[in-house]
C-alpha cells in the first residue's frame, strides 16, 4: 500500500485544527467546549474515512474486491439538493430545497444553494468543467450540522455546513469563497489527487484557495487588482480582531486576536513552517503558493480567471501533477502550462511570481 494514500481520504475542513486548538487554550468555557466538540467531530469523520481507505487497500487476501458500479453516463446541467441536519450529525438530513425550487425562509439553505450554483457556474463557464467530477456530479449540501459546529467541509461526496458558535464564527454558508474552496477539494480529488500531507497537502489547500477566490471574483466581476483576495471573508464574528481566515495578498495578516491567536501563514519559503501538526502544516504553508498565485494574477492583469486561473487549472488537470508533488515541481508545471497556453511573456510572469516567494523554477 502506498502510505501517501492514507492522506487523501480525509475530511477537508475550512477551519484548520491548529486554530481550533488555540480556541481550546484561549477561549471562554463555552468557546472551548464548542471547539472541542468541533475538533472531535472532525477527527471522528477523518478516522472513518481513513478506515474505509484501509479496508479498500487491504481487500483481496481471501476474497476478491467487489466489482465497482459502472460510471453513469455524463449528465449536463446544474442539480442541487440542500438538506437540513437540524443539529444532527447523521448525513445527509431532510431535503428542504432542490434544483429550481424557490428560496426558503432559511438564509443558510439559500446561501448554500446559491454558493453551489456560483461555483458550478464558474467551473462551467470559465473552465468548461461539468461539475466537480467533470461528469455532471449532483451537488449536495447539508446545513445546520451539529451543535455550534465551527466548520464547513467537503467529505468526498458532499458539502456540510455548521452554524458557527455566534461568538467567534458566523454561519459557514456566509462566505462564497469558502464554498468554492471546499468544492474545489472535490475537483482536486477527481484530478491531481494531491496527498494531504506536507507540501503536497499545502498545494491541495492552496488550489482550493485559488479557485475559491476566483469563484467570488467571477461572481462579482472583479479584476485581479480590485479583489480582496481573502478566504473566509465575513466568517469571523463581530468583535473578533480579523477580516478572514487567510489572505492571499498578504499571508500572515488575516487575523490577530486574543482567542484565535495570530495568523501564522508565511508568504515566502524563508518562513516555511516545519511541523507535525495539521498534516505537516498544510493550512499554514499554503500561504506560499497562495501568494505566488496572487503575484502572478496581478502581473498578468485583467480578470484573474482569464490567464492565471486557466494556467493553474491546466496544471491541475494535466496529468503531470503527482500525489506527492512539491512546490517547486508544481511551479515548474505552471510555467510550462503558461507558455503552452499563452506564450513566453506569461510564462515569465508566472516564473517571476514563484521567484518572489523563494521558489526557483
Amino acid at each position: 500500500m502506498n502510505p501517501q494514500s492514507l492522506c487523501t481520504p480525509v475530511r477537508h475542513c475550512a477551519v484548520p485544527p491548529n486554530l481550533l486548538e488555540r480556541i481550546i487554550r484561549n477561549g471562554t468555557d463555552e468557546q472551548r467546549d464548542w471547539a472541542l466538540q468541533t475538533l472531535a467531530l472532525d477527527n471522528t469523520q477523518r478516522t472513518v474515512r481513513v478506515h474505509n481507505a484501509l479496508v479498500t487497500e487491504f481487500w483481496g487476501g481471501r476474497r476478491p474486491r467487489p466489482t465497482p458500479a459502472p460510471k453513469p453516463a455524463p449528465t449536463s446541467g446544474l442539480r442541487r439538493t440542500i438538506d437540513d441536519e437540524k443539529g444532527s450529525e447523521n448525513l445527509p438530513g431532510t431535503t428542504v430545497r432542490t434544483e429550481g425550487q424557490a428560496p426558503t425562509a432559511d438564509v443558510e439553505v439559500n446561501e448554500a444553494y446559491d454558493g453551489l450554483g456560483a461555483t458550478y457556474t464558474f467551473y462551467s463557464e470559465v473552465l468548461s468543467r461539468n461539475s466537480v467530477d467533470d461528469h455532471g456530479l449532483p451537488l449536495i449540501a447539508s446545513v445546520h450540522y451539529g451543535d455550534h459546529y465551527d466548520n464547513a467541509f467537503w467529505n468526498g461526496d458532499q458539502m456540510v455546513f455548521g452554524d458557527g458558535d455566534g461568538e467567534l464564527f458566523n454561519r459557514f454558508t456566509v462566505s462564497l469563497d469558502v464554498i468554492g474552496h471546499e468544492l474545489t477539494h472535490g475537483v482536486t480529488q477527481y484530478t491531481a489527487g494531491l496527498a494531504y500531507l506536507n507540501q503536497a497537502g499545502a498545494l491541495n489547500e492552496s488550489v482550493s484557495d485559488v479557485f475559491g477566490s476566483l469563484v467570488k471574483q467571477y461572481k462579482l466581476g472583479q479584476k485581479a487588482s480590485d479583489a480582496d483576495w481573502l478566504i473566509g471573508a465575513g466568517l469571523l464574528a463581530p468583535g473578533v480582531q480579523g477580516e478572514a481566515l487567510r489572505s492571499m495578498k498578504a499571508p500572515g495578516t488575516a487575523f490577530d486576536d486574543p482567542t484565535l491567536g495570530k495568523d501564522d501563514q508565511p508568504a515566502k519559503m524563508s518562513g516555511y513552517v516545519y511541523t507535525t501538526s495539521d498534516n505537516g502544516g498544510v493550512h499554514t504553508n499554503s500561504g506560499i503558493p497562495n501568494h505566488a498565485f496572487y503575484l502572478a494574477a496581478i502581473a498578468l492583469g485583467g480578470h484573474a480567471w482569464e490567464k492565471a486561473g486557466k494556467i493553474w487549472y491546466a496544471t491541475l488537470t494535466s496529468g503531470r501533477v503527482k500525489a506527492s508533488s512539491t512546490f517547486a515541481q508544481f511551479a515548474t508545471l505552471t510555467v510550462s502550462e503558461a507558455r503552452t497556453l499563452f506564450g513566453s511573456t506569461e510564462a515569465q510572469a508566472v516564473q517571476d511570481a514563484w521567484k518572489q516567494v523563494g521558489i526557483k523554477v
